[in-house]
């Protein structure tokens, strides 16, 4: 495999798109640097967005970090074994897993197959084979529906531009503050409860610090709301979680 500089583990390596790519961004879990940095340099001579980790629980701050289109995964990861990174991941993504393995066992497959990866390829492997089971993963995925513009009589949401507009001025969100007002849009009229939206929002460890919760809607209704003490559009509700509606 030829070898070359690759950037820290979780940085993103951008390139400018290659055909049928679109710029999509791949995780790499792999505990080997040299094929880390090999499948970076691939990645970005045709057009994809490289996403690297060495451990299990890296891939699992990364992809809850940066939402990858795509994941290889190896499954001899060091300390969290890569079957454990299925089950993590799909507990809270349906993100395509294609396990990347020396492991021609079949046993192994199976199991990675049952926990939830969409394909299995046995190192070595040829990039060409490599990146036609990408193509085939991401088309398998769920058809992606234009994201709609939610309007009120207070604030317009756009979810495709992923901004706020009130009185035709953008309001400035956080990342994270953004994520959370995403989340309760798209489930609009639905209850979303505290460790589903931490899950979303953080990642599958965050599971019980609803003070953050609380800390971010506090910010959210202030930039939001017409009065963030009594607030229309993004309520509460007790010891269960949130709820985005529009009163009628």
């Amino acid at each position: 495999m030829q070898n070359t500089t690759g950037g820290p583990l979780g940085s993103s390596q951008g390139a400018t798109p290659a055909s049928g790519s679109s710029g999509q961004r791949v995780l790499v879990v792999d505990d080997d640097a040299r094929l880390r940095r090999t499948l970076a340099l691939n990645l970005r001579a045709r057009g994809y967005v490289a996403e690297l980790a060495d451990t299990g629980e890296a891939a699992l701050r990364v992809s809850a970090a940066h939402h990858p289109d795509v994941i290889l995964l190896d499954l001899g990861l060091p300390t969290m074994d890569g079957l454990e990174v299925i089950a993590g991941i799909r507990g809270w993504s349906s993100v395509p897993i294609i396990v990347l393995s020396a492991r021609d066992v079949e046993a192994y497959k199976v199991r990675a197959l049952d926990l939830g990866a969409d394909d299995y390829l046995t190192k070595p492997f040829g990039m060409d084979e490599l990146f036609a089971r990408i193509r085939a993963a991401t088309r398998r995925a769920v058809i992606h529906q234009p994201d709609p513009v939610v309007t009120t009589p207070h604030f317009i949401i756009d979810l495709a531009a992923k901004r706020v507009l009130r009185d035709d001025r953008e309001v400035h969100l956080t990342p994270l503050q953004w994520q959370i007002v995403e989340v309760l849009v798209r489930n609009q009229g639905r209850l979303v409860g505290y460790e589903q939206l931490l899950r979303e929002v953080w990642g599958p460890n965050y599971q019980t610090e609803t003070n953050y919760l609380r800390v971010f809607m506090t910010q959210i209704r202030k930039r939001l709301e017409p009065e963030a003490g009594k607030p229309r559009y993004f309520l509460t509700e007790p010891g269960m979680g949130y709820r985005f509606t529009i009163p009628e």
